[in-house]
């Protein structure tokens, strides 16, 4: 039997909740929320983009913003069966979510091609593959960094 949060622990699991809902969120997010699995407001990617911080999301609407809340399915890529359950979604603002999936699945498409991360890194470089935020260059270490984050 799920153990019962406290009073304390609840109001806050409903009062994230109702924030996400405000943002038109539906789905395992609010659920996580609800039952204390999401903890906070906030981008979880690895490197966020948002100009306006980490816990800044604009709501869903019918323009699609780079900054409304997602789901990211982590560790286990949607593409590689990952399921939406909680140990397998984390949150994340629009744009920063597709630019991870965007390296984790190039990077896994090549490491199935028996690449090194060496190999992979000087591939990614030579075909001008947006970096990682705050890095100058593709390397063996932010490859690796990237597709495990």
């Amino acid at each position: 039997m799920p153990k019962k949060m406290d009073t304390t622990e609840d109001d806050l699991g409903k009062a994230l909740a109702g924030q996400l809902r405000d943002l038109g969120v539906r789905g395992i997010l609010v659920q996580m929320a609800e039952q204390g699995q999401l903890l906070e407001l906030r981008c979880e990617m690895p490197t966020c983009y948002c100009p306006k911080g980490r816990a800044h999301f604009d709501a869903r609407g019918v323009v699609l913003s780079d900054w409304m809340p997602t789901e990211d399915h982590y560790p286990v890529l949607k593409s590689n069966g990952g399921q939406r359950v909680p140990w397998n979604i984390r949150l994340g603002h629009r744009r920063c979510n597709n630019a991870d999936f965007a390296w984790r699945s190039r990077i896994n498409a090549l490491l199935k091609k028996n690449r090194s991360l060496v190999q992979i890194a000087e591939e990614l470089s030579r075909k001008k593959v947006p970096r990682p935020h705050g890095t100058s260059t593709w390397t063996a270490k932010n490859v690796r960094k990237a597709f495990v984050s």
